[in-house]
């Protein structure tokens, strides 16, 4: 018995070791981070609760926050993706840069490029003039189910429009399906390999005016390199960086606004 208490010791002390590590790790690298949130933690938590993230998101917000109240609900989607679960939505640093934009840019038609539980959508439709209208597109359609309750609990169901399906299927439906003649402006959050094709879509069906707005989210975290190589050396665009931290993280993160020039 006491010939084992070395090696138990041992034992428990690596692996105190490696948790340390893993926390430092999650906390300082990103991609430890997503990996951790996203891959590991979340299906473990799934499988206790037998219900995903994105229900539990949205039972918080149904259970405390105010109904038609959008900015109650953004907060309450905040509070509970900082305190509970980490979840992928712009979040509030990021989130105050995609507001000052939209105020900026006072935009009439916007499309946004991943759904997910419907934060963003909410966060923008609360800014928008009573006339302006958001069309959001979401490939997956157990998060599109999740937003439509989202946006309707937020009472801006009037102002936003999920269209389900694939981005590359339906970006070029947008005029003749969608009634859009141009979008003032368009908001990448989706998958991260697919801002540059996207971006070329809108171009190759005439989507974009002169002073349309691209704004992309994760820019260096989890990145899209090749979308900001094309847009920098671009001079159809004019670009501006908005360094920021991954949502509800410390790590480093930034938005890219791009202007089209026409």
């Amino acid at each position: 018995m006491l010939e084992s208490c070395p090696i138990l010791l041992s034992i428990v002390t690596s692996l105190l070791f490696v948790l340390l590590l893993l926390a430092v790790l999650i906390r300082n690298n990103g991609w430890a981070a997503l990996l951790w949130n996203e891959i590991i933690l979340q299906k473990i938590t799934n499988f206790i609760m037998a219900q995903s993230k994105e229900e539990r998101i949205l039972n918080f917000v149904l259970q405390n926050a105010v109904k038609g109240d959008p900015q109650s609900v953004v907060d309450t989607i905040d509070k509970y993706c900082s305190q509970k679960e980490w979840a992928m939505n712009v979040g509030d640093e990021k989130g105050l840069i995609l507001d000052k934009i939209l105020e900026e840019t006072k935009p009439s038609v916007l499309l946004e490029l991943g759904t997910y539980c419907g934060y963003s959508a909410v966060r923008t439709a609360r800014l928008l003039k009573p006339s302006a209208r958001l069309l959001t597109i979401e490939f997956n359609p157990d998060f599109a189910a999740v937003a439509k309750q989202m946006i309707e609990f937020a009472g801006v169901q009037d102002k936003v429009k999920i269209l389900e399906g694939p981005s590359e299927t339906i970006i070029p439906q947008l005029k003749k399906k969608h009634e859009v003649d141009t979008l003032d402006f368009v908001f990448l959050d989706h998958w991260k390999d697919r801002y540059l094709p996207d971006t070329m879509l809108l171009l190759e069906h005439g989507l974009l005016r002169k002073g349309s707005v691209i704004l992309a989210d994760n820019v260096i975290c989890p990145g899209a390199p090749e979308f900001i190589k094309y847009i920098r050396n671009n001079n159809s665009f004019e670009c501006t960086n908005y360094p920021s931290h991954v949502e509800y993280m410390k790590v480093k993160d930034a938005m890219e606004k791009a202007v089209f020039l026409g």
